[in-house]
């Protein structure tokens, strides 16, 4: 039996030393234990779609000697399942494994949003949306810290580039934080209480996450109310002291003993509140004391179930971009031909410190053929850092195994060095190679069906039409070879959906002139018109839409009916599988507020749900939207605001595939701010009581005629102070004074 852990007796023991050295890790994985005071060190390691526990000699930043753990598919694949059941059965299944491995947090789940495709690490992140990103952030979160371990909401915030990471500034206003990278955040930390939250490198607004008491502290603590402890991203810290102060609690990895010597020192100048380093140290002994039961425990998992999980949740992250003709799924009687380097050799992971060593690994080329049929195969090109050769004879080769059959599925992707921590894309395209032998292969044989493999979205413009199917399985994990192979022949339907759009070229991205940034700073200049925010709101075309995805059914929508009541409106719809198979719908629902006094997006998604259907079954599907959903973050008032009027209400199967709208009338609340002498007249006529005051005291000359339609639009965008310094109106500065105490008073 577990012996219990009293944090305040054995904080109470402590010598200062100690607890300074308790914010500390005491090497490149485990916290810093107390022997003296029976504080044991707990192991915390890399995930978050697998284990990357490392032995004592292991080399740390790669793979090096890792456990064999289950390579479960990247976010970028969880994230496109869009199933929070799922998403949670995989999370308990790494929750297992944690403990197994006698680990005490896994370091996940990354939420930060894809403000660009070219970012490095988007493959362990979920969406260019917040309510995706939460949704399925808090699902894995839940599922792993059911099984008694912890995890890592990371990176805490607006790390949404490798480029200079660890010193970047990344400027960003109040409302396009609150409105796209903080909310993701948000949902996971009120919805699942994550153990940990690990700080970002970069600095937000001129300031290192990690000694951002705005972030740590007033947002995370005050507001969202979490409850755990903050670590640093390994080597976030660039002074302990500060750190402290702003909220961090643990620094990794462990940075020698100047550090601790520093809190000491700053401790005894009274610099730095005893108080404050006790906060902190406590919350490193409640997560030890929380860690304990589960790596004391003496527990194993299901190697082979895990695997079957893994290939359940590849599938369902695929997403079947094009089938022109009904293409796929491929008959049993047909002769396939298999082109690709990544069928024998596949892509399956990221690089960086999410590598993960799989307990097995399924390629392409051998799933397909164990179902029993020849698949010749050629490799066709050669990816870098693999197989070497000669891509003209392997081109040729492949034109001719191309020509003999009568379906060709050919394996593209991007080569591994082009995706990973530390440095971001170089292209939005497919390597050149891989391009042609495309278009050679396409020359002698019309059906050609395209699997992507990739961490993030790639162009398709230049080639689509070569391929009247394309089927992007973004970077499925250890099963997702034999994934494939279940959705080209049909064995499972596709049914994931993309949570970021598919741009035509880069130079239509949102970021692109505000992206990587220069001299250390990089401008968030597109506000909050990220992702499909932004194409949608600038009628932008694009490749392929946020929410798209093909099926071997169809789907149709009916009886879409919103109703309001205040700021809570209740929206249903009816979806009937059409089709001749069973299938899975992703049904989203999309805001949009026509008249809003600020800028915003056309329209943005609050609720979905993955409906699974028979062929010829219906359900009908039922969402509940608060105030929350209808709100915009108020720049002038620092809040929430819900603007009253016509919202409509919009539910389809992409952000360009609306089945229907409502609108509804919602009851706001009063937006006026606090009235100045900077205020404009217009702001003073559209306050209920400075407005009455206003009009009251301007009494222009008696000289002065009727004003134009255009002296009187400059009039109303003029601050008060400026028409009472003309003195041309009956008032004063002294009479505006009164005024604005007049307004406050009410």
């Amino acid at each position: 039996m577990t012996q219990v852990f009293d944090v305040e007796r054995v904080l109470a023991q402590l010598t200062l030393e100690e607890k300074a050295s308790l914010t500390s890790g005491s090497d490149f994985w485990h916290t810093q234990g107390v022997e003296r005071a029976g504080v044991p060190a707990v192991m915390v390691t890399d995930g978050p779609h697998g284990l990357r526990k490392q032995a004592e000699d292991a080399d740390h930043l790669g793979l090096g000697n890792s456990v064999p753990a289950t390579c479960f598919p990247t976010a970028a694949a969880l994230g496109s399942s869009w199933d929070v059941e799922l998403v949670t059965r995989v999370g308990e299944a790494l929750g297992r494994e944690t403990r197994a491995n006698d680990v005490a947090v896994l370091l996940g789940p990354g939420v930060n949003i894809k403000r660009t495709p070219l970012c490095g690490r988007n493959f362990e992140y979920v969406s260019e949306d917040p309510v995706v990103a939460g949704e399925l952030g808090t699902a894995i979160v839940r599922g792993i810290q059911s099984q008694g371990v912890g995890t890592s909401l990371k990176h805490f915030a607006a790390n949404n580039q490798e480029s200079d990471r660890m010193r970047v500034s990344a400027e960003v206003d109040e409302r396009t934080l609150r409105e796209i990278y903080l909310p993701a955040f948000e949902r996971v930390v009120t919805g699942a209480q994550p153990w940990t939250v690990m700080c970002a490198y970069n600095k937000v607004n001129g300031t290192y996450a990690s000694e951002n008491h705005w972030l740590l502290t007033e947002i995370l603590r005050d507001e969202w109310a979490f409850e755990g402890l903050v670590v640093s991203d390994w080597g976030a810290v660039h002074d302990r002291v500060p750190a402290l102060a702003a909220g961090l609690d643990l620094q990794m990895p462990a940075a020698g003993p100047r550090p601790d010597e520093e809190v000491v020192a700053a401790v005894r100048d009274g610099s730095l509140d005893e108080a404050v380093l006790d906060v902190a140290a406590r919350r490193v002994l409640h997560l030890v004391a929380r860690s304990l039961p589960g790596v004391e425990a003496d527990d194993s998992f299901d190697v082979d179930a895990h695997h079957e999980l893994a290939r359940e949740a590849a599938a369902a992250g695929s997403v079947l971009l094009k089938n022109d003709g009904g293409l796929l799924p491929l008959t049993s009687a047909e002769s396939v031909a298999v082109i690709g380097e990544f069928a024998r050799t596949p892509r399956y992971q990221g690089a960086g410190s999410s590598q993960v060593n799989p307990t097995r690994l399924d390629a392409p080329l051998d799933a397909l053929r164990a179902t029993g049929g020849a698949f010749p195969f050629a490799a066709g090109f050669t990816i870098a850092g693999g197989p070497a050769g000669d891509d003209q004879a392997l081109l040729t080769d492949a034109v001719a195994v191309a020509r003999d059959a009568r379906t060709v599925v050919a394996f593209l992707g991007l080569p591994g060095p082009d995706e990973s921590e530390g440095y971001d894309r170089p292209r939005l395209g497919l390597p050149d190679n891989q391009v042609a032998t495309l278009r050679a292969i396409a020359e002698v044989n019309p059906r050609v069906v395209v699997v992507l493999a990739n961490g993030s979205a790639v162009s398709v413009t230049d080639w689509r039409d070569l391929a009247p199917a394309i089927l992007e399985t973004w970077l499925g994990g250890q099963a997702g070879g034999s994934a494939v192979a279940d959705l080209l022949l049909g064995v499972r339907t596709p049914s994931g959906r993309l949570t970021e759009t598919i741009p035509h070229r880069i130079e239509d991205t949102p970021a692109f002139g505000n992206f990587p940034g220069e001299a250390g700073v990089v401008r968030y200049g597109e506000g909050v018109l990220v992702g499909y925010r932004w194409y949608d709101t600038r009628a932008m075309d694009v490749a392929y839409p946020f929410g798209h995805g093909l099926s071997y059914t169809t789907f149709g929508y009916s009886d879409v009916a919103a109703t309001a009541d205040g700021t809570d409106v209740a929206v249903t719809a009816t979806i009937t599988n059409t089709g001749s198979v069973a299938g899975a719908e992703v049904v989203q629902v999309y805001v949009r507020d026509p008249e809003a006094s600020v800028l915003r997006p056309t329209r943005e998604l609050k609720a979905f749900a993955k409906v699974t259907l028979e062929p010829g079954e219906s359900r009908e599907v039922s969402f509940t939207l608060g105030a929350r959903d209808l709100s915009y973050w108020h720049p002038g008032l620092h809040r929430w605001v819900v603007e009253g009027g016509e919202f409509v209400i919009e539910v389809g199967a992409s952000s360009r595939d609306l089945r229907g709208s409502v609108s509804v009338d919602v009851e706001g609340e009063p937006l006026w701010g606090e009235l100045t002498v900077m205020s404009t007249i217009e702001e003073w006529f559209a306050h209920p009581v400075g407005g009455p005051l206003l009009q009251s005291a301007l009494v222009p000359p008696a000289d002065m005629g009727p004003l134009d339609e255009t002296m009187q639009a400059m009039i109303l965008q003029m601050p008060a102070k400026v028409i009472a310094d003309f003195g041309l109106v009956g008032f004063d500065r002294e009479a505006l004074d009164a005024l604005v105490a007049k307004a406050a008073a009410g």
